[in-house]
């Protein structure tokens, strides 16, 4: 299969990031609607909701669209006691959590779950096996790696954020516990921005927040690139959810009609996932 090359991918989706034009028929699922819509969970989800937001309100001013970040944890504790409208995660909620909440999953997109590093970093491939040692504690000095003589600075999520349950559960597993000298941030944004200014820095985050401020790695040879988290040769992927307390109401459900129209989905895209319908 032929692919990309990193910067290449970076700059297709670097030009798919210019402002969309609004579309009337696709815009069409909010009219005659008002009030407040309010999401907050997952960090990945927040430019997709920003730039939903904004589309939203140039066609109906009487809708706001607000989004906060905390994690899939803080979505799923926020939607299911109703304190925002919906919350998001980067995983699947668990049956307990749908049982427990009355949730309702929406399935509307996929992402990757990239490792980077500093752009000075000279290394640009590593294997399963050998994340597996990073991030256990185990390999500590970059030399190991084909780098520099320097010590390996670890970055990682805490445990509310299903970036960390994704990336521990496909590179970790149940058995191999995260190394204790790991610095945890509390987004996808403050990883990249850990990363960008620490040159022995290395860490994961959603696909869609690479940017040229931080160097992605392949993982056993596959660039995390959108078509290789589709065709699975890039390992490590997630799904992206927006969910509901029960069915939707008028304007939540609106929301998540828009998300699969043709606008919807060239915004998802533009932020590097690939959407699930």
């Amino acid at each position: 299969m032929h692919r990309k090359p990193i910067a290449a991918a970076f700059s297709g989706l670097l030009a798919l990031t210019v402002a969309l034009p609004v579309l009337a028929a696709d815009i069409d699922a909010f009219k005659g609607l008002s009030g407040k819509l309010d999401i907050a969970g997952g960090t990945a989800h927040i430019p997709v909701v920003q730039d939903i937001a904004r589309q939203v309100s140039k066609a109906n001013p009487a809708i706001r669209i607000s989004v906060t970040g905390g994690g899939s944890g803080v979505g799923v504790q926020k939607v299911g006691e109703g304190l925002v409208d919906i919350g998001s995660t980067g995983r699947k909620v668990s049956a307990e959590e749908i049982a427990r909440y009355q949730l309702k999953p929406f399935h509307f997109a996929l992402d990757g779950v990239a490792v980077a590093v500093h752009p000075s970093n000279p290394v640009k491939d590593i294997s399963l096996a050998q994340l597996r040692d990073v991030f256990s504690g185990k390999m500590t000095n970059w030399k190991a790696l084909g780098g520099a003589d320097a010590p390996i600075h670890l970055y990682g999520r805490d445990e509310a954020s299903a970036t960390r349950e994704v990336f521990v559960g496909k590179v970790l597993g149940k058995d191999i516990a995260p190394a204790a000298k790991t610095t945890l941030v509390s987004s996808n944004g403050a990883a990249k921005s850990a990363i960008a200014r620490d040159k022995g820095a290395i860490g994961y985050l959603g696909m869609g927040m690479l940017d040229q401020s931080i160097k992605p790695l392949s993982v056993d040879g596959h660039a995390p690139t959108q078509q290789n988290a589709l065709s699975g040769d890039y390992p490590i992927v997630r799904g992206l959810y927006f969910n509901t307390k029960g069915e939707p109401a008028a304007l939540p459900g609106a929301f998540l009609r828009y998300l699969k129209t043709n606008e919807g989905q060239a915004i998802i895209r533009s932020h590097g996932y690939i959407p699930a319908f």
